[in-house]
C-alpha cells in the first residue's frame, strides 16, 4: 500500500493515528471500517512486527476515541467525522442502527494480526461454551434420575398391591366368621339342661 501524502516520510517517523487518518482518506466517502481491518492495514503499511503493534494497541485505540478526526458509528466501526454535516451525525448512526435490525448480518471473525497469528489461534465468540454443554448434560441427567425414581417408585407399588392380592388382603372378609362348608351340620348344640343332668348324676355316684 502506498500512501501519496507520506512520500518521502521515513515510515519509522509516523504514529498510528496518521495511517489511520491516511487510509480512511484514500478510502469512498461514507466507506467505514472495522477497529482490527484498520489496525491490519496501519500494521503492514508501517511494517511493524506483532509485538509492536501490540504493545501500542490500548493507546492507539485511547487516541482513536479522543481525536476529533475520528467517529465511531457503532460495532466499533470507524470513519471520518468530516465526511458527515454536524446535523446529519446522528441521522447516520441511526440509519445504521436501522439497518442492522433490518437484516441481520453475520459478524466476520476478524483478526488483527498483532494478537492472531494463524486461524488456529481464532476464537470464536459464536461456539457453544463447553461449560454451558456440561450444564445441560448435568441438568437432563437430573431428569432422567426424576425420570427413573418416578418409575422405580411406580414399580414398587404394584408390587406391593400384587402381594396384597396374593395374600387376600384385597377382601372384605372377616376369617373369624368364616366357616367351612359341612362343618355346620357336624356341630351339635348342647343345651344347658343336659350340662346340668351330667352333674347331677356324678353326684349321685
Amino acid at each position: 500500500m502506498e500512501m501519496k501524502a507520506f512520500e518521502g516520510i521515513d515510515k519509522n517517523e509516523l504514529s498510528m493515528i496518521e495511517v489511520a487518518h491516511a487510509i480512511l482518506e484514500q478510502r469512498d466517502r461514507g466507506d467505514i471500517i472495522e477497529f482490527s481491518d484498520l489496525v491490519n492495514a496501519i500494521q503492514n503499511y508501517l511494517g511493524k512486527a506483532d509485538s509492536e503493534i501490540r504493545d501500542v494497541l490500548p493507546q492507539f485505540y485511547t487516541d482513536l476515541n479522543i481525536d476529533g478526526s475520528f467517529i465511531s458509528l457503532g460495532d466499533n466501526r470507524w470513519g471520518l467525522r468530516g465526511w458527515y454535516p454536524i446535523d446529519s451525525i446522528d441521522e447516520e448512526v441511526s440509519g445504521v442502527d436501522e439497518d442492522e435490525e433490518s437484516k441481520p448480518r453475520r459478524k466476520k471473525r476478524k483478526k488483527v494480526n498483532a494478537f492472531l497469528g494463524s486461524d488456529d489461534d481464532a476464537i470464536d465468540y459464536n461456539d457453544d461454551d463447553p461449560e454451558d454443554s456440561e450444564l445441560i448434560e448435568h441438568d437432563d441427567d437430573l431428569y432422567d434420575d426424576e425420570e427413573e425414581d418416578e418409575e422405580d417408585e411406580a414399580k414398587e407399588i404394584k408390587e406391593y398391591t400384587s402381594d396384597l392380592s396374593e395374600i387376600g388382603a384385597d377382601h372384605d372378609v372377616d376369617d373369624e366368621d368364616e366357616v367351612p362348608e359341612g362343618v355346620e351340620d357336624d356341630l351339635t348344640i348342647i343345651e344347658d339342661d343336659d350340662l346340668f343332668a351330667d352333674d347331677e348324676d356324678e353326684d349321685e355316684e
